[in-house]
C-alpha cells in the first residue's frame, strides 16, 4: 500500500524525521517487561512513532486513529499491532471502559483538537498518569507557562491544578510532510498528588474560564460578566488581572465565589 495522502481536515501533518519520532518516544516513562505499562498512541498516520512505541517492552501500546486510509495503511505494515489498533476518535473514547487500569497518553497530536485532547486527559485525570504529546509550540508555551506570562490563560490553570508540565523540546516545520506554518514542540503532563481540590471543582473551572473571558480587563469585571455584582462585595483579586493568578489563587477565588452567589 502506497503511502497515506495527509487530510487538512484532520490536521495531519505527518512526522518523517526518525530521530525526533525516536526522542518522544523515550520521553515516555515505561514500567516493566515483566509488568508493562498500558499506552494509547492517539494519530498513529503511518507509524512513524508507533514503530518505536512497539519495540519497547516496557509497554504495551495501542492506537487510536479516526483515518480509514491510515488504520488500513497500518494493518497492512505492522500486523501485529493490529488487535490493539482502534478505529475511532479519540475524543468519544470511552477511556474507563476500555483501560479500567490507566492508560498513558502519547502522540504527535492534530493541531486542530490538541487543546480537546488535553481537555479529555483532565476529564479522564485518575486515569491518565502521564502523557507525552507533539503539539503547536504555541499552545506548548501556553500550558507550560507560570502565572504572570501574557500566555498563560485556561488550560495552563486547568492542567496545572492537575500534572506538573515539561516543556522538553522545540521541533521545526521541515520535518512534517506537509510542513506547518508553525513550529512544533513536546510536552510531557505527569499526574501531581492532587487527589481533589480544596473547592466545588466545576465552578472551579467556571471561575477559571469566567477570569479569562476578558483577560485584559480586571477580574472584577470578568467575573461580573458572567456571576453578576456578587452584593457590591469585592475579593482582593478583583483588582489584577486572571493571568496573574495561580492554581492556589483559583482555588481561594472559587470559594469566595461560591459563598457570594
Amino acid at each position: 500500500m502506497s503511502e497515506v495522502r495527509a487530510k487538512k481536515a484532520l490536521g495531519q501533518h505527518f512526522l518523517t524525521d526518525l530521530n525526533i519520532a525516536q526522542k518522544i518516544c523515550n520521553s515516555l516513562s515505561g514500567g516493566s517487561a515483566e509488568k508493562p505499562d498500558t499506552v494509547l498512541e492517539v494519530g498513529c498516520g503511518m507509524g512513524v512513532l508507533t514503530q518505536y512505541l512497539l519495540r519497547r517492552e516496557d509497554i504495551v501500546t495501542w492506537g487510536a486513529e479516526i483515518d480509514t486510509e491510515s488504520v488500513d495503511y497500518l494493518n497492512v505494515h505492522y500486523p501485529d499491532f493490529t488487535p490493539r489498533l482502534l478505529s475511532c476518535d479519540f475524543l468519544k473514547m470511552d477511556l474507563e471502559g476500555q483501560f479500567p487500569d490507566g492508560v498513558k497518553i502519547i502522540g504527535n497530536f492534530p493541531y486542530n483538537i490538541s487543546s480537546q485532547i488535553f481537555f479529555k486527559i483532565i476529564e479522564n485525570r485518575n486515569l491518565v498518569p502521564e502523557s507525552v504529546g507533539m503539539i503547536q509550540k504555541e499552545v506548548a508555551v501556553r500550558i507550560a507557562e507560570p502565572p504572570g506570562s501574557r500566555e498563560y490563560g485556561i488550560l495552563s490553570v486547568l492542567l496545572q491544578a492537575w500534572y506538573d508540565i515539561e516543556y522538553l523540546f522545540t521541533v521545526g516545520e521541515k520535518v512534517f510532510n506537509p510542513p506547518p506554518k508553525v513550529k512544533s514542540a513536546v510536552i510531557r503532563l505527569k499526574r501531581n498528588a492532587v487527589e481533589c481540590l480544596d473547592c466545588d471543582e466545576k465552578l472551579f473551572v467556571k471561575v477559571v474560564k469566567a477570569s479569562f473571558g476578558q483577560r485584559r480587563k480586571m477580574l472584577r469585571n470578568s467575573l461580573k460578566a458572567v456571576f453578576g455584582g456578587f452584593g457590591g462585595e469585592e475579593h482582593p483579586f478583583f483588582t489584577q488581572r486572571a493571568e496573574q493568578l495561580s492554581v492556589a489563587d483559583f482555588v481561594e477565588l472559587t470559594n469566595w465565589v461560591a459563598a457570594h452567589l
